[in-house]
């Protein structure tokens, strides 16, 4: 039985301000988009662990972009899981969803190599955030190194090193089971976020390998409403991210209530893939005859394949490359 809670939150983004400590904030729990992302692969546990907290950060961080936007992850490492990259769409108009996908890239025969932690599977690596505006922009990208022992505190790294803004994130993820239903992942989490300021400058740098964290950029009576936050923050329970009967309006007023938590419109979040055949074919674009020639398989077929949302593509190779002899089928 799903419980009212669990229909009205799950699969939103709820952003929020504590007005009193100048900071910002977002909660965000995801359910089915999370199935709707892992039932299109069979990855092991620990991948569809890193996937799915990847997940709920992208949204939790998707969430601050504007109209059409796209905002996407790209963690990257030497170990057995290689690649993890996500996409966050903007709502095309106010009041519609955004999107998220989701995929990953990983050695099934190495994964055993990783000890401890799923997180650990990544080896070393970076963490990307890129954000593209739209067709007469140029994308932005900003890169850190791994570091932290969690999707998380690499987020939270990124944000200071690269952004100088203080950022912190809560998030919590596991399996559910309902009578009559198969398991499948959760996720929840929590993101606040000093309030930009003209300038920010650190003293020291007190995170991993000498990068900044959060706390380096903040002093005086910032840095103590920082503390105050991250304080009640701590407090925080992991079924209160993920369990279906705390609204997230209820998980602000008992964290911080103190601080005079002001809320907003909610988003929904729905799985979304923007792959099309004509995007397949301006791909190819930039091949020769002789090229697409060499990508031809036995049966004289182009083929191509989504890795987010696993949709087959197939082509006549006279209709491919910028030596196309007739158009797409």
């Amino acid at each position: 039985m799903n419980l009212p809670n669990q229909i009205a939150w799950d699969d939103t983004v709820l952003p929020f301000q504590l007005d009193l400590a100048d900071i910002r904030g977002r909660v965000a729990r995801l359910d089915g988009v999370l199935a709707d992302v892992l039932r299109q692969h069979a990855y092991p546990a620990p991948v569809e662990a890193m996937v799915a907290e990847a997940a709920i950060l992208t949204a939790l961080i998707g969430q601050t972009i504007k109209l059409r936007w796209k905002l996407s992850l790209q963690i990257r490492g030497d170990g057995p899981l290689r690649l993890i990259a996500t996409d966050y769409y903007g709502p095309e108009h106010p009041g519609e969803p955004g999107r998220l996908r989701a995929w990953a890239s990983f050695d099934a025969d190495r994964l055993d190599e990783a000890s401890g932690t799923p997180f650990s599977a990544i080896g070393k690596g970076m963490f990307a955030i890129l954000i593209d505006q739209g067709s007469g922009t140029t994308p932005y990208q900003g890169i850190t190194p791994l570091a932290g022992g969690s999707l998380a505190a690499c987020a939270e790294t990124y944000f200071a090193q690269s952004e100088q803004l203080p950022t912190r994130f809560a998030v919590a993820l596991g399996r559910s089971t309902e009578p009559g239903t198969p398991e499948q992942w959760r996720a929840g989490g929590v993101m606040i976020q000093h309030m930009p300021k003209a300038a920010l400058h650190a003293t020291e740098a007190s995170g991993e390998n000498g990068l900044l964290a959060p706390a380096d950029l903040l002093d005086g009576e910032d840095g103590e409403n920082w503390t105050r936050v991250n304080l009640h923050l701590d407090t925080i329970e992991e079924m209160e991210l993920v369990g279906p009967t705390v609204a997230p309006t209820d998980l602000l007023f008992r964290l911080f209530h103190a601080e005079k938590p002001r809320v907003f419109d909610a988003t929904p979040v729905r799985f979304g893939c923007t792959c099309a055949p004509e995007k397949v074919v301006q791909t190819m674009s930039i091949y020769s005859a002789k090229d697409i020639s060499r990508m031809t398989n036995e049966a004289g077929r182009v083929t191509a394949d989504c890795q987010f949302c696993g949709a087959h593509y197939d082509f006549d190779p006279a209709s491919l490359g910028f030596e196309a002899a007739k158009k797409p089928e």
